[in-house]
């Protein structure tokens, strides 16, 4: 493991990079979600700056976890400064190779929070999306996006609550039963609850001001925002 990159969870994704960008691939989930949380995410962010809508004009962004850059591209198409982290380097390579085809200038560099936080790197916003639940040392974790963040700013995370609903849901039906994600994509062992989430961010400093589900529509795929969070979740946190 290299800081709070976990060695086995960095293969494995990094396995993915060649069909990330596939809407019905491997990370056909990730593709249905992410219009609902990089909006909420972006939302929020414009205005605590002072913004309208989902205008990001200027505004510095880090992706900690970006993969291939379904979300970093995604911020950057609302006008934010991207800048998206991996420790995988074959999804990053991928994430380079989307991203000039489509012509949006994003920086993405390969390496850990910690790392970027050591070199007095700060953001206006940072966003680890589905991560968390693949780190083994949540506290440093935590620790390091706080770190990246600058004063007044912004972190968002969205993860998996551990509830025996998330089990049955998230990795027993979406893994073995309907096989919309590879098996062996989660560990419901490692899913995290909004309590322990909420603790780990107010022991790094942030204090948590927004929160909300993500339920999934069955029938169309769609995502919304509820007040659900037995499953799928967003935290907003700031300093």
């Amino acid at each position: 493991m290299t800081g709070t990159a976990v060695e086995a969870e960095i293969r494995k994704f990094g396995a993915l990079a060649a069909r990330w960008w596939d809407p019905d691939g491997p990370m056909k989930p990730l593709h249905r979600m992410n219009p609902l949380r990089t909006g909420w995410i972006a939302e929020r962010i414009a205005k605590a700056h002072g913004r309208t809508g989902r205008d990001l004009a200027g505004l510095r962004l880090l992706d900690v976890g970006c993969g291939a850059g379904l979300a970093a591209e995604a911020f950057a198409r609302m006008g934010a400064e991207v800048t998206g982290l991996d420790a995988a380097g074959e999804a990053l390579q991928a994430a380079r190779d989307h991203a000039a085809a489509g012509g949006l200038a994003i920086s993405y560099r390969e390496g850990t929070p910690e790392e970027l936080a050591a070199e007095g790197a700060r953001f206006d916003a940072v966003v680890a999306l589905e991560v968390i639940e693949h780190v083994e040392d949540r506290a440093a974790f935590l620790a390091a996006l706080a770190g990246l963040v600058a004063p007044g700013g912004q972190v968002f995370l969205s993860t998996l609550n551990r509830t025996a609903r998330s089990f049955l849901l998230a990795k027993v039906g979406a893994e073995y039963l309907l096989r919309l994600l590879p098996v062996g994509t989660h560990d419901w062992r490692m899913f995290v609850t909004p309590g322990e989430l909420g603790a780990g961010l107010r022991k790094a400093g942030l204090r948590v001001t927004d929160l909300a589900g993500m339920s999934m529509d069955p029938l169309t795929g769609r995502w919304r925002e509820s007040r659900d969070l037995g499953v799928n979740y967003l935290v907003m946190a700031e300093r």
